[in-house]
């Protein structure tokens, strides 16, 4: 039972050391990244699909020729930068989790020491620059976000209240919010059918609330790019730290060397002179 007892020992202090070496504050902001991430282009992705079924079948919007830029263009241009943006977080991500296990204290500590080279730190400078961009990247997108949020709210709330809008005459022109040209008129009033079945239908409040979360989403990768940057900075000036420790460990066992060396010779000459 003894060599049993020995290996289950060794396998949890094995475990242990694992598990101490996981950047734990990487991994979280990893997590929120990627689950702000999917969220605004899962989402967003369906909710630009919703608007351009509201824009075709209620506000009768034709998409036009393949050479123009008109607003269905424009929907499908987002869409294709939503599968960049999918695609190139996931990588920055588990690049920002290989950067924590590199410079967590755990991993050194089991894997033995390691020389802390000048490249080191300027990768960690490097992921520090590069993130602060996409953190103020991040942010111009919850804004950009925001703006259909306020569109559908406005067009939502008038179906909410629909009742309380029977006697007035209002009308949503599409030239209000910039998505087609000032010479082209589509507007749907209170009063019309198609206001009623717009309101009526599941795309309306299916794609507003997608582009909440969608904003959400945004939201989430912001605050993921602010803890990545506590966390690289933290790892930058602990490999600064450690560069500076490793300097000193260098020059120390060098003039103990030469002290040595000075006290062996000294010995030697001692020894030839009495001889």
């Amino acid at each position: 039972r003894l060599p049993q007892e020995e290996s289950q020992r060794s396998c949890f202090e094995c475990c242990i050391k694992c598990l101490g070496g996981i950047p734990y504050a990487s991994l979280i902001a990893t997590i929120l990244l990627y689950a702000g991430v999917a969220l605004f282009c899962g989402c967003g992705h369906e909710a630009l699909s919703g608007t351009v079924t509201i824009l075709q079948n209620y506000f009768e919007v034709v998409r036009g020729p393949l050479d123009s830029l008109d607003v269905f263009t424009m929907i499908d241009i987002f869409k294709y930068v939503i599968y960049g943006v999918a695609a190139a977080f996931f990588v920055y991500g588990i690049l920002l989790m290989v950067e924590g296990f590199f410079t967590t204290g755990a991993i050194r500590d089991l894997y033995g020491d390691f020389k802390i080279t000048t490249c080191g730190r300027c990768v960690s400078a490097w992921f520090i620059m590069l993130t602060y961009i996409f953190m103020l990247a991040w942010l111009g997108v919850t804004a950009f976000t925001s703006l259909p949020v306020f569109m559908y709210f406005n067009i939502w709330t008038m179906c909410q209240n629909i009742t309380a809008v029977e006697g007035a005459n209002l009308c949503l022109d599409l030239r209000q919010f910039g998505i087609i040209t000032m010479g082209e008129e589509k507007k749907v009033c209170t009063g019309s059918d198609k206001f009623l079945k717009m309101c009526e239908s599941n795309e309306l409040d299916l794609t507003f609330h997608l582009f909440i979360c969608a904003l959400a989403g945004a939201g989430a990768a912001v605050i993921a790019m602010v803890h990545y940057l506590m966390v690289l900075s933290a790892n930058w000036a602990y490999v600064k730290d450690a560069c500076r420790m490793q300097k000193y460990e260098d020059i120390k066992s060098k003039e103990e060397q030469e002290l040595h060396d000075i006290h062996s010779t000294r010995s030697k000459e001692r020894l030839n002179a009495y001889t």
